[in-house]
């Protein structure tokens, strides 16, 4: 089956984090919303996305073609409405686009409704992210263990209840995993370090590390590659990125590539206890979020150096660096350079030039695709700096 993500309307709402990738690239749970369908239906799958993402992410065409919403969380009786679809029908729920079956690629046109009346998770807005990420751990943690059986852990480890498992190559010892709020995944050569305190749900990503007497609250989500200290508390961490250092992250969202200096903090309450908002990249100002705790929104490749201070609700687009003592402001345009006092420029090429050295060191290459990626984000944001 020729099976396509599309981007749909959810798409620039979830900026910064669909600068660098199509919707369906965006983790939540333990797997990214593609795994997601691609572990319930078989098939060839692609994208369709923006013009300037296809190098990375194509899209292939066949005579008949399965669309689906990128920003869908797959469940099994959603799964099941989707394979079921004939030729030339939609699943719709209320106003909500799902999915069809096509010839071509026309979503335009004129098809027969279907209507899902299940439930069901959809990723519309960045605080959708860490919002529903529990939820989507725990489905995720039934689907991937399903039939399989947990490797041990080492005696020096404290678990309690029994809603954990252990991919191969897992190192852990001296640490605590309380399952009783959530389930437990370590996936394949990740580490815990001795000391750590783990409240489930977590998701801890294929050679990702948890660093000494880390402090975990669920749900987490650590991607791969990536190393975490300090207290983190129901945030999500796409992959290859770091917090490595003492500090607090909660209701937060991290893309790859990024670091999160010694000590730096951001807050996800604030003062007044009032409902967060947060800038809005469709509306070009802040849109209510409908929450009481939210935290740090950052894309891909932005770091910030120690002590950095983020404000409740703060958004940082891609490439942006951050340093300095007080507040910085609650958006930073993607590829700024600066902090409370004012921002710069962050010029293209010395953004490259760190992001490649960034990726070398996992033995990625920022090859032309990459490069081309970033050049349109750089371009396209001008007006915001």
């Amino acid at each position: 089956m020729n099976i396509i993500l599309f981007d749909g309307p959810s798409r620039n709402h979830l900026l910064p984090f669909t600068f660098t990738r199509p919707v369906s690239e965006i983790r939540v749970g333990i797997i990214t919303l593609r795994e997601k369908w691609e572990k319930r239906i078989e098939g060839n799958y692609s994208w369709q996305t923006e013009e300037y993402l296809q190098g990375k992410y194509p899209m292939n065409t066949g005579a008949d073609n399965l669309f689906i919403n990128s920003a869908l969380c797959a469940n099994d009786a959603l799964a099941k409405a989707v394979g079921d679809l004939k030729l030339g029908q939609k699943l719709v729920a209320g106003d909500t686009f799902l999915a069809a079956k096509l010839e071509g690629q026309d979503l335009e046109s004129n098809l027969e409704a279907v209507s899902f009346e299940g439930e069901f998770n959809l990723i519309d807005r960045p605080w959708k992210i860490f919002s529903l990420n529990g939820a989507e751990l725990e489905s995720d943690f039934d689907l991937i263990t399903k039939g399989r059986k947990s490797q041990p852990l080492s005696e020096t480890n404290t678990v309690i209840g029994d809603r954990i498992f252990v991919e191969e190559g897992v190192e852990a010892e001296c640490a605590v995993f309380n399952t009783k709020s959530g389930a437990i995944y370590l996936g394949k050569d990740s580490s815990v370090m001795e000391g750590s305190v783990v409240r489930g749900g977590l998701a801890l990503g294929e050679h990702s590390q948890l660093k000494l007497s880390a402090k975990i609250y669920g749900p987490t989500t650590i991607g791969p590659h990536s190393k975490v200290g300090g207290e983190v508390n129901n945030s999500v961490i796409f992959g290859y990125s770091n917090k490595g250092h003492d500090g607090f992250l909660g209701n937060s969202v991290i893309g790859e590539w990024c670091n999160i200096g010694a000590d730096t903090n951001n807050s996800n309450l604030k003062n007044n206890y009032d409902e967060v908002r947060i800038w809005s990249y469709v509306r070009g100002g802040f849109e209510r979020t409908g929450l009481q705790f939210c935290g740090l929104m950052m894309g891909d490749h932005s770091k910030c150096g120690i002590n950095t201070m983020f404000n409740t609700g703060t958004v940082v687009g891609v490439s942006a660096n951050i340093y300095g003592g007080g507040f910085p402001r609650n958006f930073i345009p993607s590829f700024s350079w600066g902090g409370s006092g004012g921002f710069v420029d962050y010029k293209l090429d010395k953004a490259l030039a760190t992001a490649g050295r960034v990726m070398e060191r996992r033995k990625i290459e920022l090859d032309e695709n990459e490069r081309s990626i970033l050049q349109h984000v750089y371009d396209t944001t001008k007006a915001s700096r």
